[in-house]
Parts: C-alpha cells; sequence; structure tokens
C-alpha cells in the first residue's frame, strides 16, 4: 500500500509525533501528582538511570511505570497487522514490542517491579491506573 504522502510530508508530519510530554501524559502526571503527592511519593518522569527510560519512576519503591501508546506499542497487533504497510511499520511495531519485553525483564532481574499502561485505558480511567499504582506503592517492600 503506498503512502498518499510524499517522503518530505510523511517525514514533517512523523517529527510532530512527541514520545514524552505529550497532552495526555502531562495530564495523567498532574493527576497522579495531586493523589499522590500528599501522601509522600516522589517520582522521577523520564528516568534515565534505568534501562528503558520509564515514564515515571519510583525510585525508592522501585516501580517503573510505561505509558505505552496503542499503536507504537502493538496493541492488538494481530489485527492490525494485517492493515500495516508490511515494509516499514510491521517490523517497527514488532521490534518496539520485543523491545518492551526486554526491558521488562532487565528490569525486574535488577529488582524492579514493571508496570505498563496502554493509552487507551488511561484515556477511558486514569484514576483506575492511578489506584493500581497507589496499590503497588502501599505494598511495596522497602
Amino acid at each position: 500500500m503506498a503512502d498518499k504522502f510524499s517522503k518530505e510530508k510523511r517525514s514533517e508530519i512523523m517529527s510532530l509525533i512527541r514520545s514524552r510530554n505529550t497532552k495526555l501524559e502531562i495530564g495523567f502526571l498532574e493527576l497522579l501528582s495531586s493523589e499522590l503527592y500528599p501522601k509522600g511519593y516522589r517520582y522521577r518522569k523520564h528516568y534515565s538511570r534505568i534501562l528503558g527510560k520509564p515514564d515515571v519512576a519510583f525510585v525508592k519503591e522501585r516501580i517503573a511505570i510505561f505509558l505505552d501508546g496503542d499503536f507504537w506499542h502493538g496493541y492488538n497487533f494481530n489485527k492490525l497487522k494485517k492493515r500495516l504497510p508490511k515494509d516499514y511499520w510491521l517490523g517497527k511495531i514488532k521490534r518496539n514490542i520485543a523491545r518492551d519485553k526486554k526491558i521488562n525483564a532487565v528490569l525486574k532481574t535488577k529488582g524492579w517491579k514493571v508496570l505498563r499502561f496502554w493509552e487507551h485505558k488511561l484515556k477511558e480511567n486514569p484514576t483506575t491506573i492511578i489506584k493500581k499504582i497507589k496499590h503497588y506503592l502501599e505494598n511495596s517492600i522497602l
């Protein structure tokens, strides 16, 4: 399936897609902060001292949280891959899925608890996700 945009236009469009500090992420972090900051929990955004640079890291509790975009991280990939142009996107998303699995495994062996949340779940009900995070924080062994 040919792209309906020129290579230059597609490059321009793709350059506008951000991997960090998206509207969704910023809104979620504001909600997370308002809920957990008063309880004494502190986190780091895009924590680069561990593999994968989690979107949120509770360093003291060793909890790494990734907010995964549905398309980029392969939500419903088996259905989606039938419609994707095989030459680029199929390989790209497969590599992302494999990288996510590797990061999970490595962080777990280093004593981190890894939580991953899908973009659509974050949009649907961020308070449920915050409750899950809070549960893990309250039950973490220091």
